[in-house]
């Protein structure tokens, strides 16, 4: 076609007809399953290949070989009995799940964590010091405000000098190590007997035996709830899974890697801040200087990825680094009540994180 105005020839092109494949993209993309099967269906198709539903079926199996186990030996290995069910289990598995999501949301934004064991006494710390001078409120929410300034302060290191966050933390672990012994001394941080006996307010809330759970297993289901809404249904959960899966990209549409880093070293320091309260609330005194507390940071790791979180980035799920403590603290107890040796634990750990690597580095090449 020629143009009078500008004698020049302009030539027409026509967008090409959509292809039959798109035609059948878009409307597979359109159908969504209306009925309860194809919608259960559907979910699980979304689940699996993200370590959660693999996990959780291990899980299952283990817990049916240690209940039939109990059932024909009761006394021999005790796995069903009420005390070791709410007196154990029901303790150290939400203090275990509340530190792995913890450290699952920070390594779905592509980063690690590896004074989590030290901040969890530093934070125990300067809860118990609080509550001796001003009250358990006050204490209360000085241990939560530590475990975020430590989460951020540990994330501005990272952040701002690029130095990797397996340095950078490693390095700081010490120092917060250090830093509990020097503001408390050597001796034991005790919390008050007032606060830890039966019937008071925060033994009610943080320690209190209903029969078969107690009320850490209560806190369990209401943080994992609000971080499932947060992380997998909220844009700035979306932006955590942007910048830990390729953060140039995310960049380039707009989100802050920084500020979202920094956002998730604030949200993991809050929980371990929130997990040094129940901690102290089971066992009402911490050493200073992290070395009860040291193997929490390689068991939390471990849960995170048993659960399918990517060492890499950019994957992960709530209920995975959930299933994924549990699984843990219930094989420890299996051993305990085993009677197996206590260096079994520390093979155990070591063999749970390569094999759970292999694992994850599978299912991210199936994935692919």
């Amino acid at each position: 076609m020629s143009d009078s105005k500008s004698g020049k020839t302009v030539t027409n092109i026509e967008a090409p007809a959509p292809t039959e494949a798109i035609k059948a993209g878009r409307n597979l993309a359109g159908n969504k399953p209306s009925t309860a099967v194809g919608r259960f269906k559907h979910n699980l198709q979304f689940v699996r290949g993200r370590g959660a539903l693999e996990i959780t079926l291990v899980f299952a199996a283990i817990i049916l070989v240690f209940s039939v186990m109990s059932i024909a030996d009761p006394k021999g290995f005790p796995f069903l009995d009420a005390n070791n069910l709410s007196g154990v289990l029901t303790q150290s598995i939400p203090l275990m799940a509340i530190l792995a999501i913890g450290v699952g949301i920070l390594m779905i934004a592509g980063e690690f964590d590896l004074s989590l064991g030290f901040a969890l006494t530093f934070n125990a710390v300067v809860f118990v010091m609080f509550t001796k001078s001003v009250g358990p409120e006050i204490g209360i929410l000085a241990g939560l405000l530590s475990g975020v300034m430590i989460g951020l302060v540990n994330g501005a290191i990272v952040v701002f000098t690029k130095i990797p966050s397996f340095i950078a933390t490693l390095g700081m672990g010490f120092f917060w190590g250090g830093a509990s012994i020097f503001i408390n001394g050597t001796n034991a941080a005790q919390l008050p007997p007032s606060l830890s006996a039966d019937g008071s307010w925060f033994e009610f809330l943080f320690a209190h035996n209903f029969g078969w759970f107690r009320s850490q297993f209560v806190w369990l289901i209401l943080i994992g709830v609000i971080a499932y809404l947060f992380l997998q249904r909220h844009k700035l959960g979306n932006h955590i899974y942007a910048v830990g899966g390729n953060a140039a990209a995310a960049k380039a549409i707009s989100i802050s890697p920084n500020r979202v880093k920094l956002m998730a070293f604030g949200i993991e320091g809050l929980l371990v801040g929130f997990a040094s309260i129940l901690f102290v609330a089971r066992i009402p005194s911490v050493q200073p200087g992290g070395s009860a507390t040291q193997d929490f940071t390689l068991f939390a790791v471990a849960a995170a990825v048993v659960g399918g979180t990517s060492l890499l980035g950019g994957r992960g799920t709530i209920l995975g680094m959930i299933i994924g403590a549990a699984l843990i603290e219930v094989i420890k107890n299996g051993l305990i009540l085993g009677n197996a040796p206590g260096f079994y634990l520390q093979l155990f750990v070591g063999v749970t994180i390569v094999i759970a690597a292999i694992f994850n580095r599978f299912m991210e090449g199936k994935a692919s």
